[in-house]
């Protein structure tokens, strides 16, 4: 009975846009973005395709209202705070939650019909830097080279065929169809790739440190 109950509540959820780009991004997490149609969102919602014309006109608008979604849950580096730390912290959360949603590492800077919550990102992130004392020109090389760097590692990242967990099985099945002549792929993978605990997500601070590094010392040099 109460199963029942709780299937006839859900079933007299009114449809919204917000509804539908919700169940939109859980079909993308769960199946890509290839399989997010009209028709497989109607079926996660229990409706009609028709009845998700109401509020979206047509894919391009629920990749744009995904894709905002997306924005929004990256946390915002504060204009107000030490630049270094405020676009570290930023880095880090947006490449968490492109562990979440790895189809959109190819889509957040494609759409041209940006929402409020990825204008209020961008003008986070230029604030941030211009608050750091960056000029227009370097904000933008700064801005552009930790973005490239972000979603970049988060793309290797998703393709990676292991986790930490599997890594050493996975580098050992590698290494038996390595021929003769690879001495420094067999001294990588033995004293780093199949040591407990690897995990190549830890390379990300690595990097974003040395960029971050880089950043500082142009922002000295230019007074």
């Amino acid at each position: 009975m109460a199963s029942e109950q709780t299937e006839t509540a859900s079933e007299r959820t009114p449809l919204s846009r917000e509804r539908v780009l919700r169940a939109a991004v859980e079909i993308a997490d769960d199946g890509g973005i290839s399989s997010l149609t009209i028709r497989s969102l109607a079926t996660a919602l229990g409706v009609k395709p028709m009845s998700v014309y109401h509020h979206v006109a047509n894919k391009d608008e629920i990749l744009d209202g995904i894709v905002d979604i997306v924005f929004g849950e990256i946390d915002l580096p504060s204009p107000d705070g030490e630049w270094r730390a405020e676009i570290r912290g930023r880095a880090e959360s947006a490449r968490s939650v492109l562990r979440r949603h790895t189809w959109a590492i190819g889509l957040l800077e494609g759409r041209t019909t940006p929402g409020p919550a990825t204008l209020r990102h961008h003008e986070a992130n230029l604030a941030t830097f211009r608050g750091g004392g960056f000029s227009v020109a370097m904000t933008g090389h700064a801005y552009a080279l930790v973005d490239s760097y972000v979603y970049g590692f988060a793309l290797q990242e998703a393709t990676l065929p292991f986790d930490r967990e599997t890594a050493p099985a996975v580098v050992a099945t590698f290494l038996e169809h390595m021929a003769d002549g690879y001495p420094r792929m067999v001294e990588f993978a033995t004293e780093r790739a199949m040591k407990p605990g690897y995990d190549f997500g830890d390379e990300f601070g690595f990097g974003l440190d040395l960029i971050l590094d880089g950043l500082e010392s142009r922002l000295r040099a230019a007074g």
